[in-house]
């Protein structure tokens, strides 16, 4: 029977439910719950197992990658050193062949000193080409004065301190009559009229030169553009440089400046 607080749920009434039913929907409640717990912990501790496993493994990756990276890094750094490192000296090699061990502005005695010193790496002779002195030989101060009455008043700069004149500047870059080019400090013959060409550049060239009338030197003063200089053999006076793009049947152009020669016509 039911209690007077129970009644059908068909009525709309209150229903009443036995305290061993109570019970027991307790019990099995609480074993739910128990057992949502227990898997909710095992789940959680799983999930926590396996993040940890791929922290560990990212972790590991990521260590590799580094090293990896700091390897190739240093691999990359040591050939580039390693390259720099191979210009620098080839580049200082070659500039070092070309360095004057004296001032300008030194004594006489200084000159001798430092001369003398660098003989253990070369003779008088090429020592004598590097500070331009050749057989004709004056003081600084003396080329100055001799200079004076070059044709061309930039004969000094050029002839001496190796500069270069503006193309087109030089009436002989235009000469056309026969005759011999000569050196401006010293007179001595260079070049013949007739290997005397047009080249365009603006300066006065030629494809060839007289016979052992010119020195050709190394010439490293622009960084990166090795050069051919060319010297009057007789003073080692700058003239300009040689290049191998000249006619046949040298195939060089001798490109001189004008400031630094002197036209003697032919007498006919």
């Amino acid at each position: 029977m039911m209690t007077p607080a129970s009644a059908s749920p068909r009525s709309g009434l209150l229903f009443s439910t036995p305290s061993s039913s109570l019970k027991s929907l307790k019990s099995s409640s609480s074993t739910r719950r128990s057992r949502s717990s227990s898997s909710f912990t095992s789940s959680s501790s799983s999930r926590a197992m396996k993040m940890t496993t791929n922290a560990s493994l990212v972790g590991d990756d990521d260590d590799f990658d580094d090293e990896d990276k700091k390897e190739k890094n240093f691999d990359t750094i040591a050939a580039k050193s390693s390259s720099r490192r191979r210009n620098l000296i080839s580049l200082s090699a070659a500039t070092l062949a070309m360095v004057v061990p004296s001032s300008s502005t030194g004594n006489n005695n200084n000159i001798k000193a430092n001369a003398a010193e660098a003989s253990e790496f070369a003779d008088a002779k090429s020592m004598a080409v590097l500070q331009r002195e050749g057989e004709f030989k004056l003081s600084d101060a003396e080329w100055q004065e001799r200079l004076k009455s070059a044709d061309d008043p930039f004969a000094y700069q050029v002839l001496r301190k190796a500069a270069t004149e503006r193309p087109l500047s030089s009436p002989l870059y235009t000469e056309k009559r026969v005759g011999t080019y000569v050196c401006a400090g010293c007179g001595n013959p260079l070049f013949s009229s007739e290997t005397k060409y047009d080249s365009g550049t603006g300066w006065p060239s030629f494809y060839d030169h007289l016979p052992d009338a010119v020195t050709e030197v190394p010439d490293f003063s622009i960084m990166f553009l090795p050069r051919t200089e060319t010297r009057c053999k007789r003073c080692q006076g700058h003239l300009g440089h040689s290049f191998e793009d000249g006619p046949k049947p040298t195939g060089i152009r001798y490109c001189m400046n004008g400031a630094a020669l002197k036209f003697i016509p032919k007498e006919v």
